[in-house]
């Protein structure tokens, strides 16, 4: 099987820049578990891209599919805050996603959307990737942005 890096290349995708915090907290958090293990918690990342956010209420300013694509955009920005807080090869699984979709009060397919973010890291970590998820959708996110995430991932800590 391949590494999470050799997936990311097989996939086309390449891991931005860790984005910094956006205002006054930290992106991530290592809280040591038991031996050789820690919890990584990962603060909200938004959908952005080449440092440009990526904005809209689902499903009437930007499509499922536009929506979709935020949600992978957010995804990756949690796989760049985990190669560098721990390391992807490092983890041991993901335990927890949560991600907000702006959504208009009668939009109920959040989870369609989540499905991008939650097939993109399974994709790149294989089962270590499979988690618990909740999608929940939002009337307002930071920056008006399309998606948030947040995450906690098992990882190997020496």
């Amino acid at each position: 099987m391949s590494k999470p890096h050799d997936r990311l290349r097989e996939l086309g995708l390449t891991l931005p820049a860790p984005p910094p915090p956006a205002a006054s907290y930290i992106p991530t958090r290592l809280v040591p578990v038991g031996e050789g293990r820690a919890l990584l918690f990962i603060a909200g990342q938004v959908s952005s891209r080449d440092g440009e956010r990526l904005t809209g209420r689902c499903p009437d300013l930007v499509s499922i599919e536009q929506a979709q694509d935020a949600a992978r955009a957010a995804a990756l920005n949690v796989l760049a805050q985990i190669e560098a807080a721990a390391g992807l090869d490092n983890v041991i699984e993901v335990a927890q996603l949560i991600g907000w979709v702006l959504s208009t009060d009668d939009f109920g397919d959040q989870p369609k959307v989540m499905n991008a973010a939650s097939d993109l890291i399974a994709g790149v970590l294989g089962d270590a990737g499979k988690h618990t998820r909740a999608a929940v959708g939002a009337s307002a996110l930071p920056f008006s942005v399309t998606v948030e995430i947040t995450a906690v991932v098992v990882v190997r800590k020496d």
